[in-house]
């Protein structure tokens, strides 16, 4: 019941860019088919409908990638970089990093093996980082630093300054949660 008003707005929304057109999406290793006309969405890997979610960021990115998405900047951002963010970082914290920390914290390098199953790549950045393209042209970087004496281990993650022209701030929580729950 939540979703529902945010779902239907993004599905009008959607079919007045595209009417009558099906897609299909890949979101973190799983591929997504959207059928307009009967609004569903089903995830191809177990032919189920999609998560609520799930369904509103696809259909917002399908929004943004109808009309063109922007080219990535390689410019990273933190979460309290994104406008409209700072009151949400604790929450931001407890549903994402933390979760990651709790993964991945004793060893940061068995996320680079999790994370092979997904379009992902190991890059310089902290002591382990990896970028993971979450929709075409969407990545995320994952960064650790070991502990060491003074400091336990601590993880960010960081955003394509694109995604600020693609996503609003409470779609990019969802997608970073859903990473984090799926990495």
């Amino acid at each position: 019941m939540g979703y529902a008003l945010a779902l239907n707005n993004a599905w009008e929304r959607l079919e007045k860019e595209s009417p009558g057109k099906n897609f299909k999406v890949c979101l973190l290793g799983d591929e997504y088919s959207v059928d307009i006309a009967n609004r569903i969405i089903l995830s191809l890997s177990c032919n189920a409908p999609s998560k609520d979610f799930i369904s509103i960021l696809i259909l917002h990115y399908l929004e943004k990638k109808t009309k063109n998405l922007p080219a990535k900047t390689n410019q990273w951002l933190s979460f309290k970089e994104i406008p409209a963010s700072l009151g949400y970082y604790p929450a931001f914290r407890k549903r994402v990093i933390e979760p990651i920390l709790r993964k991945y914290g004793a060893c940061p390098q068995a996320l680079l093996e999790k994370a092979s199953r997904f379009d992902a790549k190991s890059v310089e950045y902290g002591d382990v980082g990896i970028v993971i393209e979450t929709f075409k042209e969407i990545p995320i970087l994952i960064t650790f630093w070991r502990s060491d004496e003074e400091f336990g281990s601590e993880a960010n993650v960081l955003f394509d300054k694109s995604i600020l022209e693609i996503f609003c701030t409470e779609d990019i929580i969802v997608l970073a949660e859903f990473v984090a729950r799926v990495i």
